[in-house]
């Protein structure tokens, strides 16, 4: 058997647009749920949800099976992990807190086998080549692995040409929750000055000749991002979408003024 390609690390680099949705409920069964719904990405939340490894490996394998290319985000760009993160078969990963070119370089090492990079190699135990059935796995993975790197502060997003253009970074996500925080506007991301911040953002990472990415539930200032070139993007968290229309469904049936047993 041969490794198959990463169709979205292609669609990124033909400049195709990626629609994607946030997975934070840690269930495979809901992913799965999701996963046939037809959004391009779904991204496996490891920063903010409560995934670990078992638990990322189980929604992998839930997803396996349809249409939607699954994207892990690690807690945080450790080397030992994201190795851990590939064996079980990711091949698109998202690394929160990206501060500088010289993190950029060193993630792309830490994602590619040598002399490209540094990862370690122990195939024989691993999902991703299908523990060695993939006859061409170690030669193809280093083409197959996709680099998504967040910028989500000030002082990242004025370093955001350099980390660009880190040769092995696929692309570039702007994180604009943190960074309304680093701005002084928590809470706030759609402040104008975030907003104003964003957009410099994504025209430095589309002249860089990378993929700019970017989560939005808002549907006007989404499409307005889209406008602007943004690649890949996720437009919706499952935790809000179940939040919102649980609390909508009991809003339709119970009253502030019902009494309760």
């Amino acid at each position: 058997m041969k490794t198959p390609p990463n169709a979205f690390k292609q669609a990124l680099a033909r400049g195709e647009r990626q629609i994607g949705l946030w997975l934070g409920l840690a269930a495979p069964y809901a992913a799965e749920l999701c996963a046939g719904s037809g959004f391009d990405w779904l991204v496996i939340d490891g920063e903010h949800a409560p995934n670990d490894l078992r638990t990322m490996l189980a929604t992998l394998q839930a997803v396996a099976s349809y249409p939607t290319h699954p994207v892990v985000r690690l807690p945080h760009g450790d080397a030992a992990l994201i190795k851990q993160v590939l064996e079980i078969g990711a091949t698109t990963l998202l690394v929160p807190m990206v501060e500088s070119a010289e993190m950029a370089r060193a993630l792309v090492s830490a994602t590619h086998y040598p002399p490209q990079g540094t990862r370690g190699v122990g195939s024989g135990l691993a999902r991703s080549s299908r523990w060695n059935r993939y006859d061409d796995y170690l030669h193809a993975a280093n083409a197959t692995t996709c680099l998504l790197v967040q910028v989500e502060t000030a002082d990242a997003l004025a370093q955001v040409d350099d980390i660009a253009a880190v040769d092995g970074v696929d692309g570039v996500f702007i994180g604009p929750a943190d960074l309304a925080a680093s701005m002084g506007h928590l809470g706030h991301a759609t402040h104008p000055d975030v907003r104003q911040a964003i957009e410099h953002g994504i025209a430095r990472i589309r002249r860089a000749g990378k993929a700019a990415g970017i989560l939005c539930a808002d549907e006007t200032l989404a499409r307005h991002y889209l406008d602007l070139g943004v690649t890949f993007m996720a437009v919706g968290i499952d935790t809000t979408l179940l939040a919102n229309a649980s609390r909508a469904l009991a809003a339709k049936f119970v009253s502030a003024d019902d009494e309760r047993p």
